[in-house]
């Protein structure tokens, strides 16, 4: 974008008289407008940034001297208390941060950010979402703060500020406000024009005066100004970057055909002749403004189901303190304050439950319509309301560190993924473009020769009604509705890949313990083996499994207090098999059979008898066997309905598990599952998922996400089982909030719904244009008509895509 001369060079403002401020870039002096500028576009050469100024499509603001003041402000940032609200520490001196930029007007503004940060010692990452103006930043807090960060931001004539999704919807909301100014500018003009182009058609078959028929182009003239100077000003941005950066995009067509055909309109109603295309500048903006609306909506959903829960948030939380209640600022809260919920309200931050017991709506975040109970150490999940009576919180994370906070990052993450199909929809869009504009020359080459009269009318109809629009439509339309619609459905989707691979699993091998069961096994028996009592049995079991998250681990502790257990060293853990520890310098063991060396078979079968499915664990110490223990667990309600709903889908099912034998096919059984596999390790389990994957399957693999990290990592497709209440540390690529089974057969079949709407976007496209292109070619299409088939053509693959929500 090119300065007029006497311009600021960076910012295109007019440089004042007498002013002697300039910059060496591309061997040549380039003024400006003031020492701000001057020292941004010194920093940007100095960096080897140049090309900034050949790729960029608009001015950016003018640059500003940070100020004093201005620097005692960002240094505020460095606070440890306000970063509380939006830094995140993702090891022990790196942290991140979501920003919103103030001040992208194109991607040449992204290159420049990302490029120009990622230069300064101690930053580690930098992401700019051009669509959503957002930017992940992590840096190394031993060499940088965010004050520099955000002063070096400053310095290059941009605004950033911490992302706030109240902020970040007013922000969409002012862009969806000019994207409707602009529909709204061309439907106007359409509807104008459209009537006006009747009367030439008419008057051209029956008829016209001929300075009727010049004072109505003049009127369409006027009509169409504001459509191709604001209206289509979005295309002419969006093709003059690719045009820079040397890849042709679906908005050059566009571009070049509205463009065009205004220049030839204008020249025939300044210097006559026998067609205008007005009414077709004016179709082929409003339609492809409208689609374009429908696309981005459809993309911004996901992303809004998740803001939107963030912005349920209270913004006040009654804390209790010393016996004294009063309502501070949420951010004000610290890790361990006492808040008081008081029934019908929000939960203000993720705790736990300390005093009452009440039932909890999760709808909004697992997708689970019926109240959840919480009673005394109960997890709450901020944006959560209280339903039945007051209860006491111990506050467990507020502000970047709440579930929410972590759910809305994981969808901008996987936002910024493309499967595979979208990658090659957009290389075959571009290669498309390509192709179209070479046949677009060759078509008017040959009516040049074969008929001059029609030949601009032709090219015309050829540049319009074969635009790329729908084919790079295709695919994201359809995957940013299916995003949302799992999102409110309580599935979330992590990796950009998943949905698509997940289209193609044939098979689903399941965890046992957390997964198709509650995880919660409850002891049912204590058998004591020595002079040791049951309650010292269970005591001593507790204190090996203290350091234990498992599910079995929690049975044990559940029946004792912690200020009873023992100190324990030399901490030796086998997954799937048992725990070895040393107390008060005596070795014990807990486990499996196999794991404390050998068990009695009798006894174990016994148990099993009285309950079945039951999994034994015993316990010894150096000498002897101390305790049976026998734990059941039972399924979860919707195991079976999923069970079934997938071998109604044809899938093939396996079940793994460290479980005894009997406790496995016990379960198998209940779901008449008949591939099932006993005493598995990780690695046992991950051999088996290898084995799979070597003849040909295409793997799912559903677990708890708490052992199950090496085996879900390995599938092709992984679900983790869970609560929500740790989602950000999953290694999955699809999280069940809401921990119903029966989603996982709703997910595949949402994935292979997208599949087929993707498959039938990517074949209309595909013979829409075979159907049109030759028809345009031979002259069968006139431009308005070319300008109505090309926009419903769009149109049809987005509310074909808009069906999956």
């Amino acid at each position: 974008m090119a300065e007029q001369e006497g311009d600021c060079y960076h910012c295109g403002l007019p440089v004042p008289p007498h002013t002697d401020f300039a910059v060496l870039i591309s061997s040549q002096q380039r003024r400006m407008c003031c020492r701000g500028c001057l020292a941004v576009a010194q920093a940007i050469v100095d960096n080897g940034l140049s090309d900034y100024y050949q790729n960029r499509t608009a001015m950016p603001a003018s640059g500003q001297e940070v100020l004093p003041e201005v620097l005692q402000k960002l240094a505020l940032y460095d606070h440890p208390e306000i970063q509380r609200s939006f830094v995140i520490q993702t090891s022990e001196y790196a942290k991140e941060a979501v920003l919103i930029l103030e001040g992208i007007t194109c991607a040449a503004c992204v290159w420049l950010n990302e490029r120009h940060l990622r230069q300064l010692t101690g930053v580690l990452t930098v992401d700019v979402n051009y669509s959503s103006h957002r930017a992940r930043v992590s840096w190394d807090a031993r060499y940088i703060n965010l004050s520099r960060i955000l002063q070096e931001i400053q310095l290059l004539g941009y605004n950033a500020h911490p992302y706030n999704a109240r902020q970040a919807d007013a922000y969409r909301q002012q862009r969806r406000k000019k994207e409707l100014q602009r529909l709204a500018i061309a439907g106007i003009a359409s509807a104008q024009v459209m009537m006006i182009a009747v009367a030439l058609y008419a008057g051209s078959r029956y008829g016209i005066d001929a300075s009727t028929q010049k004072l109505l182009r003049w009127f369409s003239l006027f009509l169409i100004l504001p459509v191709v100077f604001f209206a289509a000003t979005p295309f002419y941005r969006s093709a003059w970057s690719g045009l820079r950066s040397k890849h042709l995009n679906m908005d050059v067509p566009v571009s070049l055909a509205i463009l065009s055909a205004f220049v030839g309109s204008l020249w025939v109603t300044m210097m006559g002749g026998t067609s205008v295309y007005y009414d077709t500048i004016a179709m082929f903006t409003l339609f492809l403004l409208a689609s374009r609306m429908l696309e981005t909506g459809a993309q911004e959903k996901s992303v809004e189901a998740a803001e939107n829960l963030l912005k349920l948030q209270p913004a006040m939380a009654l804390r209790v303190r010393d016996g004294q209640q009063a309502y501070v600022p949420v951010l004000e809260l610290l890790v361990g304050d006492h808040i008081l919920v008081k029934a019908g309200e929000t939960f203000a931050a993720d705790g736990e439950v300390l005093d009452g017991q009440t039932s909890a709506d999760e709808a909004l975040l697992t997708g689970e319509s019926r109240p959840v109970s919480k009673q005394a150490g109960a997890k709450v999940i901020a944006g959560s309301i209280n339903l039945d009576s007051p209860v006491v919180i111990r506050v467990g994370g507020v502000g970047e560190h709440t579930v929410l906070a972590g759910i809305v990052r994981l969808v901008d993450k996987a936002q910024a993924e493309k499967p595979k199909i979208a990658q090659l929809a957009d290389q075959v869009a571009a290669w498309f473009t390509w192709g179209l504009l070479g046949f677009a020359l060759l078509v008017y080459l040959f009516w040049l020769w074969h008929d001059r009269q029609r030949a601009f009318e032709i090219v015309l109809s050829v540049l319009v009604v074969t635009c790329p629009c729908a084919l790079s439509l295709a695919v994201p339309a359809a995957l940013a509705a299916s995003g949302s619609h799992l999102i409110r459905q309580g599935i979330l989707v992590m990796r950009g890949h998943a949905l698509e691979t997940l289209a193609h699993v044939n098979h689903v091998v399941f965890d046992k313990t957390g997964t198709l069961t509650m995880g919660k096994p409850q002891i049912v028996a204590v058998l004591p083996l020595s002079e040791i009592d049951e309650a010292q049995s269970i005591r001593l079991a507790a204190s090996l499994e203290q350091a234990s998250s498992h599910p079995v681990a929690q049975a044990f502790l559940s029946r004792v207090s912690k200020q009873s257990l023992f100190a324990v060293d030399l901490i030796s853990n086998t997954p799937g098999q048992g725990i070895s520890a040393r107390i008060e310098g005596k070795s014990y063991q807990l486990g499996n059979a196999m794991f404390v060396g050998h068990g009695d078979s009798t006894m174990e079968a016994e148990q099993l008898l009285i309950f079945p499915g039951a999994t034994c664990v015993w316990l010894r110490d150096e000498k002897k066997l101390l305790a049976l223990f026998v734990l059941q667990d039972r399924l979860r309600d919707d195991a079976l309905i999923a069970i079934q709903a997938l071998q109604a889908r044809g899938m093939t099912l396996s079940i793994l598990s460290g479980d005894a034998e009997s406790a496995v096919a016990y379960t198998a059984h209940q779901l008449n599952v008949n591939n099932y596999y006993y005493g598995q390790s990780p690695a046992n389990k991950l051999n088996y998922i290898k084995s799979l994957q070597a003849e040909g399957a295409v793997v799912a693999m559903v677990g708890d996400g708490v052992n199950d990290a090496p085996v879900l990592a390995g599938a092709q497709v992984s679900f983790a089982v869970g609560t929500g209440v740790d989602v950000t540390s999953q290694s999955s690529d699809i999280v069940l909030l809401s921990s119903r089974l029966l989603d996982v057969a709703g997910a595949i079949e949402t994935s292979m719904a997208t599949r087929k709407v993707m498959h039938q976007n990517l074949w209309w496209a595909l013979v829409y244009n075979l159907v049109a292109l030759p028809m345009a070619a031979l002259g069968y299409v006139s431009p308005w008509l070319a300008a109505l088939g090309m926009s419903f053509s769009s149109l049809i693959v987005v509310l074909n895509a808009l069906r999956l929500r």
